[in-house]
C-alpha cells in the first residue's frame, strides 16, 4: 500500500486527545491506521518559551541566555518550560505511568540542556572562549527539545489506545554522529514497517546542514517535505486547525469564506511570500521537485478532503484568496540613476545584509521601491548604508500594507481594474497596484490602517461576487483561522 507523510502543527498537537478520535483512529479499521508517517511540531507555545515568542519577540530561554551574563534569566526560563511541559503531560496523558515516563523524559532533556548551558557560561568567563560562536548550536539544541517532547508524549498516548506507535527522534540527543539530513532520515526509517507501525517523528532534525540557521522556525516543514520526498509518499498532508480558505473569516465573515479546494504550488509560493503559513517555500520546492502532491486538511474534520496543492492547480478564472500583510515601503529616488547600472545591486546587498525580506518591488527610470518585511531598526540600518554609497539619493520609508489577490490563473478576470473600482467605491485609496505577466497575483498597496477594509472590499467584489464553490456550511469550524496574513 502507498503511504502518506503527514505534519501536525503545534496548535493541533495541544489538542492531541481530540486527534485520537479524529485523525489517528476515529472510524478507521486497524489496517487503515497504518501506512502513515506523522511529523509533529512542538506543543503550542513551547518553542516560544525555548527560543523567543514568534510574534512579539518576548525572550525565551535562548534569547535570555544570549543576552544575560548573570544566568538568572535563562535558568528561570528553563524552570518555566519544565513546568509547562509537565502541565501538558498531565493534560494529555490520563495514565499515571505514562505521565511518569513523560515527566522523566522532560527532566532528562531539560537537565541535559541546563548542564550544557552552565558549561558554556563557565567557559565564557575565560577570555579565550567566545559564547557567541556557539549560540547557533545552542539554538539548535533548545529547539529540538520541543519536538522531541511532543513526539514522545503523542507516542505514549497512542500506545495507550492500542496503536503501535513508534517514537522517532531525529534531534540527535546524545548522538556523537552528525550526519547530513538525508542520511539522518534514512537511518531513522530504515527498519520501520509502515504497514504495522505508526512512526511519530520529531519535526526537528539535527544534521550537518544546520536547519535552524537556514530555515529558522520553518524547519519542521522542511523535515516533513524531505521525508515525504525520500520515502516516495503518495501524498504529503499538513493538518491545521482550520481550512485553507479565501480570506480571514474575522474580516470578511465566516459565511462568506470559500474553501480553496484545489490549487497549485505556484499559489502556495505566493501565499508564503505574503507571510502565510500554508507551507515553507523550501518545503514546497522539495515536494514539487519530487512530484509529491500536497494536501492541507482540517485536523478535526478527517473526512473532508481539504485543499490539494499539485501541478494541475485550481480552476482558471477564479480568485482563490485575498490576503493582506503589513509592509514597509523602502523608496530610493536618485536622479542620476537613469542609464547607470548597479544601483539596484547596491540596494539588494544592503537589504540582504540586514536580513530584510522583499515582498515585492517596483521601479522606474529614477526610483526603486522595495516593499519589505522586517524590523524598522534593520530598515534604518539599510537606509544608512545605501545613503553612504549614494549620497545624492533620497530615501523614504513608509509603513503600508500590501493586499494580494491570488489564483492559479487570473487571466480573464480583470482583477486589477475591478479591484481598483471596488477600493475606490469603498473609500480606500490605493497608493500603488501591479499585476505580473504570469497572472497568478495582483497586488494593491494601501495605508496600513485600511488593510482589513481593503481585504473585505476586494473579497466581496472578486470572490463573493463570483464564487466557484459554496461557502463553508459550519461557521464554527473556521473560527480558529488566523488573521489576514495567515488565513
Amino acid at each position: 500500500m502507498s503511504h502518506t507523510v503527514e505534519k501536525i502543527g503545534g496548535t493541533c498537537m495541544s489538542r492531541a486527545r481530540e486527534l485520537v478520535d479524529t485523525l489517528f483512529i476515529g472510524r478507521r479499521g486497524k489496517a487503515e491506521i497504518y501506512n502513515r508517517v506523522f511529523v509533529v511540531s512542538a506543543f503550542a507555545g513551547i518553542t516560544n518559551m525555548l527560543l523567543e515568542h514568534k510574534k512579539t519577540g518576548e525572550p525565551g530561554v535562548f534569547a535570555q541566555f544570549a543576552n544575560d551574563d548573570s544566568g538568572a534569566g535563562w535558568l528561570a526560563g528553563l524552570d518555566r518550560t519544565v513546568q509547562a511541559m509537565g502541565e501538558l503531560n498531565a493534560q494529555i496523558l490520563s495514565d499515571s505511568g505514562d505521565r511518569e515516563r513523560a515527566d522523566a523524559f522532560v527532566r532528562d532533556r531539560i537537565e541535559g540542556a541546563r548542564a550544557c548551558l552552565h558549561d558554556l557560561h563557565r567557559l565564557g568567563s575565560y577570555g579565550h572562549f567566545r559564547i557567541d560562536q556557539q549560540l547557533q548550536t545552542v539554538r539548535e539544541l533548545l529547539s529540538g527539545m520541543g519536538e522531541a517532547h511532543s513526539a514522545f508524549v503523542l507516542a505514549l498516548l497512542l500506545q495507550r489506545h492500542g496503536v503501535n506507535a513508534r517514537f522517532v527522534d531525529l534531534s540527535g540527543w546524545r548522538d556523537e554522529a552528525n550526519p547530513a539530513l538525508q542520511e539522518r532520515l534514512q537511518q531513522a526509517m530504515a527498519d520501520i514497517d509502515l504497514s504495522a507501525e505508526l512512526p511519530i517523528v520529531t519535526g526537528y532534525a539535527h544534521c550537518t546542514e544546520g536547519l535552524m540557521g537556514e530555515y529558522d522556525r520553518g524547519y519542521s516543514e522542511v523535515v516533513f517535505a524531505h521525508l515525504a520526498a525520500l520515502t516516495g509518499a503518495a501524498e504529503a498532508i499538513i493538518h491545521k486547525e482550520f481550512h485553507l480558505s479565501s480570506a480571514d473569516p474575522k474580516i470578511v465573515g465566516v459565511e462568506n469564506t470559500v474553501k480553496i479546494g484545489r490549487t497549485s504550488y505556484d499559489v502556495a509560493d505566493q501565499l508564503s511570500n505574503m507571510g502565510m503559513e500554508a507551507i515553507h517555500p523550501h518545503a514546497a520546492r522539495v515536494l514539487r521537485q519530487a512530484d509529491v502532491p500536497l494536501r492541507v486538511k482540517h485536523a478535526f474534520e478527517p473526512e473532508d478532503p481539504g485543499t490539494l496543492i499539485g501541478p494541475e492547480g485550481g480552476a482558471a478564472g477564479r480568485v482563490e484568496m485575498v490576503t493582506g500583510s503589513p509592509v514597509h515601503a523602502f523608496v530610493v529616488h536618485e536622479p542620476d540613476m537613469v542609464g547607470v547600472k548597479g544601483y539596484d545591486a547596491c540596494i539588494l546587498q544592503a537589504l540582504t545584509r540586514h536580513k530584510l525580506r522583499i515582498v515585492s518591488k517596483q521601479s522606474n527610470a529614477n526610483t526603486i521601491t522595495h516593499f519589505l518585511d522586517g524590523s524598522l531598526k534593520a530598515i534604518r540600518r539599510a537606509e544608512r548604508e545605501v545613503l553612504a554609497a549614494y549620497p545624492g539619493a533620497s530615501i523614504e520609508v513608509r509603513p503600508l500594507a500590501m493586499i494580494s489577490v491570488i489564483g492559479s490563473d487570473l487571466s480573464d478576470l480583470a482583477v486589477l481594474s475591478r479591484g481598483l473600482v471596488a477600493l475606490a467605491e469603498g473609500g480606500v485609496r490605493p497608493h500603488a497596484a501591479q499585476q505580473g505577466l504570469r497572472r497568478v497575483d495582483v497586488q494593491f498597496v494601501v495605508e496600513r490602517n485600511t488593510m482589513n477594509d481593503a481585504v473585505m472590499l476586494l473579497h466581496r467584489q472578486l470572490v463573493e461576487g463570483s464564487c466557484a464553490q459554496e461557502p463553508q456550511a459550519a461557521p464554527e469550524k473556521l473560527s480558529a483561522q488566523p488573521r489576514a496574513r495567515a488565513a
